[in-house]
């Protein structure tokens, strides 16, 4: 199972949009944390205004929108 990390913060229409992708496309292949960027100043200023940002093993996969070549790299990886 590949562990993956959401950004995202309260009422985003597009974190909540890139999580029911996720759960769509990759259901019981991935297992999604999501953390909320206002809950940290450090994250704050880190993703900002890039909410919602995949990522995996501290990596950043994709921000904004679901990038589905990243996540498959990330998948075959």
């Amino acid at each position: 199972m590949i562990e993956l990390t959401v950004y995202s913060r309260d009422g985003c229409h597009l974190c909540e949009l890139m999580l029911e992708e996720i759960a769509r496309l990759y259901g019981a292949r991935v297992r999604v944390t999501v953390l909320d960027v206002d809950s940290r100043d450090d994250w704050r200023q880190l993703y900002g205004l890039k909410v919602p940002v995949l990522s995996h093993m501290d990596r950043e996969i994709c921000f904004g929108r679901l990038d589905t070549a990243a996540m498959r790299a990330v998948l075959t990886a």
